[in-house]
């Protein structure tokens, strides 16, 4: 069904500890792929291991009874979701002078940190190339490396180490943030990053073929304007960008999935639904709705992108084989989880 197909787009959220029954009810109809969860989902890993639990119970009365994908950032450093490695930011790791074996045991740590818990996705590696000592990406310690290679090298490694573990990898923010100034955080607000094509392609994207001969399963796609290559929408919003630079030069097969929907860099792209039928049209497999209501504990943000989504396949403003052909890549990334 329509509702089905959108479904099969939305990753959810919640507030607070247990699910709210909206939620299961959405995951067991057959319109939720997955749940992303955040510091205030989690007291440690085994009472996370019993929300998952729940979670894929629900999934397996579901039309297809394929596991749910199950998110989450730890990254290393201060961005860690779990308690547990890794405990080495990546700028630690890029420093380092063994950082090659670093990234491998930091990629190997977060995967078992996640498995315990049942997590089977990791919103990481950062695989942005900071410009500047305290800017966007390097204030938080997120960025391996001002250099592109050393980026590349280590984000593969990372890569592959933790999707030996069973947890999937997602590279991000393509194309890249690193030239982003320390107040430009689209989380926020509207950021445009004028990196001229050449530079973007050579040195922003570079970590990206290195992931995707790596096998990364995901890639986030940023909320960042990038002139050079689209002039009018941002990089998740971008057929330009997510079909034109991702699929098509960088040839990347797998599940692409934007930043949080709620995002200020969207700012005068509409309400949720609104926003969530330009990502789906630009090329996004997978909408991240990572806002919720505390009042409520309720998904609202998932079920408007996704009812939006659906009337658009109803409608035709989103091609159905399109939108056959995400669900597809999303059902056989879930179907590949243990």
């Amino acid at each position: 069904s329509s509702d089905q197909l959108a479904g099969q787009r939305i990753i959810y959220a919640y507030a607070g500890l247990r699910p709210p029954a909206s939620l299961l009810a959405a995951i067991r109809d057959g319109e939720a792929a997955g749940v992303i969860f955040f510091a205030n989902n989690v007291t440690g890993s085994a009472q996370l291991h019993g929300v998952v639990a729940g979670l894929q119970r629900a999934a397996r009365s579901a039309p297809g009874h394929r596991p749910l994908l199950m998110l989450t950032d730890q990254e290393g450093g201060e961005v860690r979701r779990l308690p547990g490695p890794p405990a080495a930011s990546e700028r630690q790791i890029g420093g380092a002078p063994h950082a090659a074996a670093l990234a491998s045991a930091a990629g190997t740590a977060a995967g078992q940190t996640l498995r315990a818990a049942g997590v089977n996705i990791n919103l990481a590696p950062v695989l942005d190339v900071y410009r500047r000592a305290g800017d966007f990406i390097d204030q938080y310690a997120r960025s391996y490396s001002s250099y592109p290679s050393l980026v590349a090298g280590l984000g593969a490694r990372f890569i592959d180490a933790q999707q030996r573990t069973g947890v999937a990898a997602t590279a991000k923010h393509f194309p890249g943030l690193g030239s982003a100034a320390t107040a430009q955080n689209t989380d926020l607000r509207p950021v445009t990053l004028t990196t001229p094509a050449a530079t973007l392609r050579a040195s922003d994207e570079l970590p990206y073929r290195s992931a995707i001969a790596a096998g990364v399963k995901l890639v986030m796609v940023s909320w960042a304007r990038y002139p050079a290559l689209d002039a009018r929408r941002p990089a998740g919003l971008s057929v330009a960008i997510v079909g034109g630079e991702l699929r098509g030069r960088l040839h990347f097969n797998g599940v692409t999935i934007t930043d949080g929907i709620e995002a200020g860099a969207l700012a005068g792209f509409g309400g949720t639904g609104s926003r969530a039928v330009l990502a789906a049209g630009a090329g996004a497999d997978l909408i991240l709705c990572a806002a919720t209501d505390p009042s409520t504990n309720s998904p609202a943000l998932g079920v408007a992108a996704r009812d939006a989504i659906a009337a658009a396949i109803a409608h035709g403003a989103i091609n159905r084989s399109a939108a056959r052909a995400a669900a597809a890549r999303v059902l056989a990334l879930r179907a590949s989880r243990p």
